[in-house]
């Protein structure tokens, strides 16, 4: 039995983390850390877990919980985990860190793009960013993943298959993307309030969202060119999913049948990555509560660009599905262990 402490456990990523765990053959939660509940029981934050978690939330004494347990999940702030980590623990432990400190090789485009220092920059070369359907081996090997953002997974997904087979222009991408209210995080926020969230759409971070460098590293390595791209987010009325529309520019014309040929040379014998039908548009309803990202496409051969498109839960596949997938793969599991959920609906 892997043994498991969650730093930040009382964010929506946090609680999803417990959610999936609870029902993961494999593993125990040993440890629900939460700075701000400190000796409060679990389910008295989360009232879904009464009668099921009766443990009390602890600190985040890193230090600690390494001797206590087989993997630390931090779904924590920018910055937390990259000041708590060390050699010593690295040598004790396995740590999956949901937020962004490890995901980005360069240590000055991370803190450009987050405002603050880096506190371990020596542990980010060794981080293997944690997208499993392209990088699983270097996964199964590793003792640091840097889980991916939501925005990033969707949208890599969605686009790598055309980029990494030199289909497309990647100087003419565009990613226009929505997400349920839950991505902004579990703090108060006057801009997350109901009766500003409520029957409103509303453009953020224009030309500015931190997830961009991200996506334009991964979408670079999978191209082997430096890209630039237009990335521009939604927040949409709705508690979960994600939603990426993706434009470019082919560099030459294609069939139908030769562009799907390229998504399931990919995905075919991917678990979680459902290449839809021709003509079927992903919608978030049909991948909420699951660990699946839908994608799909559509060419425009009166403009000779191709539009991709990509749905997922951002808090289970977008968060903390895929960390409990990296998990699986680090422990030398079944990949799917504790994600097997169909989609819920209504």
């Amino acid at each position: 039995m892997i043994r498991v402490g969650i730093i930040g456990a009382t964010g929506y990523a946090g609680g999803e983390l417990v959610r999936l765990l609870m029902n993961h053959k494999e593993a125990e939660i040993k440890w629900y850390g939460s700075r701000s509940y400190i000796d409060k029981k679990y389910y008295e934050v989360y009232q879904n877990f009464f009668q099921i978690v009766d443990d009390v939330c602890m600190d985040d004494n890193m230090e600690a919980l390494a001797n206590e347990v087989d993997v630390i999940f931090t779904a924590t702030p920018q910055g937390l985990c990259a000041s708590l980590v060390n050699e010593d623990i690295l040598n004790k432990v396995k740590i999956v860190d949901l937020s962004a400190d490890f995901r980005i090789k360069d240590v000055a485009t991370y803190e450009k793009w987050y405002g603050i220092e880096h506190k371990s920059p020596q542990f980010i070369e060794e981080a293997v960013y944690g997208l499993c359907e392209i990088n699983r081996e270097d996964i199964k090997k590793a003792r640091l993943i840097a889980n991916p953002g939501c925005y990033p997974t969707c949208s890599t997904l969605s686009i790598y298959p055309l980029a990494k087979e030199g289909l497309i222009d990647m100087n003419t991408v565009i990613i226009d993307a929505k997400s349920g209210t839950s991505g902004a995080g579990r703090g108060a926020k006057v801009d997350n309030l109901y009766c500003e969230v409520n029957e409103n759409i509303k453009a953020y971070g224009v030309a500015s969202h931190r997830h961009t460098p991200e996506i334009e590293e991964q979408l670079s390595y999978a191209s082997g060119e430096q890209v630039l791209l237009n990335f521009t987010p939604h927040l949409v009325p709705m508690n979960r999913g994600i939603l990426i529309t993706a434009y470019a520019t082919l560099k030459k014309d294609v069939t139908y049948e030769e562009v799907k040929a390229v998504y399931d040379k990919y995905y075919a014998n991917e678990k979680f990555v459902r290449v839809l039908d021709k003509d079927v548009c992903p919608q978030t309803k049909w991948v909420e509560g699951s660990n699946y990202v839908d994608v799909n496409f559509k060419i425009d051969p009166r403009t000779k660009r191709i539009i991709m498109m990509g749905a997922m839960d951002n808090l289970v596949k977008g968060a903390a599905g895929q960390a409990v997938q990296n998990m699986n793969l680090m422990f030398g599991l079944k990949e799917s262990e504790g994600l097997e959920l169909v989609p819920m609906f209504p």
